[in-house]
């Protein structure tokens, strides 16, 4: 799949992105994809520690999917998604668990457009409500997704605890 640019106007040229479901065959790819998703958001983990998580989700449709993002012919971004159960939501939800598109794409409708395929393909699968969490700094990622009507839950703070911590289990 590609992205194609059509010509809307005189001067304007429209951007569209293609989602394609990520595989093993995508490897190389795809690790530097998310390698430089780490390095821009900050996260740390081994490269075995990467390596391993993406495995686990390509081989097992069940826990979810990475999508490739296409876009002139070429591969500049991605979007997995992670699937869970909620009773508040009463059936299938999934976290967006990673979003990323190289610098050179940003700003150029390429989020709306994967938000919206994403969102298409998540309720295709029954999933019944998409998460995702955004740091507090990044302005332009909050616009983006609550243009794509993803609403800050005032009531809710997300929180987490690493369980592989030998000091996450308190007695």
């Amino acid at each position: 799949m590609m992205c194609k640019k059509t010509n809307t106007t005189r001067h304007l040229i429209q951007v569209i992105a293609e989602l394609r479901l990520a595989s093993m065959a995508d490897w190389e790819i795809l690790l530097q994809l998310v390698q430089e998703f780490h390095q821009f958001e900050d996260v740390n983990l081994s490269e075995q520690q990467r390596a391993a998580a993406l495995k686990m989700l390509l081989e097992n449709a069940e826990m979810g999917g990475i999508w490739l993002i296409c876009c002139n012919s070429q591969i500049v971004g991605y979007i997995a998604l992670c699937i869970g159960y909620s009773i508040e939501f009463a059936g299938k939800d999934a976290f967006v668990d990673e979003f990323y598109i190289r610098s050179d794409y940003r700003g150029k409708g390429l989020g709306k457009q994967v938000l919206n395929q994403i969102k298409l393909l998540a309720q295709a699968q029954g999933i019944q409500a998409l998460h995702l969490e955004v740091a507090r700094s990044n302005i332009k990622a909050q616009r983006l997704y609550a243009y794509a009507n993803f609403e800050v839950r005032e009531k809710y703070v997300l929180m987490s605890v690493k369980l592989s911590d030998d000091s996450a289990i308190t007695t």
